[in-house]
């Protein structure tokens, strides 16, 4: 079963945590940092799969239109 978004987020913020500590050996630093681009490349896809579900299809004169959402009021 994958992770939530938020579970990898939470993930990522304490492998960063761990790294800043700075008491893993170099090899554990480096298995950590992987593992973290690894979560961040999941995340990033998660939200780019939410800004294209936010693309709001309009029907404007029979043809569609793009429309992306507005979070700015």
């Amino acid at each position: 079963m994958s992770k939530s978004f938020e579970e990898q987020i939470e993930q990522l913020e304490s492998i960063v945590k761990e790294l800043e500590k700075g008491e893993l050996t170099l090899e554990d630093s480096v298995t950590k940092f992987e593992e973290g681009i690894k979560i961040s490349r999941e995340c990033n896809k998660t939200l780019e799969e939410a800004e294209k579900k936010i693309t709001i299809l309009v029907n404007q004169d029979g043809e569609m239109k793009e429309e992306k959402f507005n979070t700015e009021e």
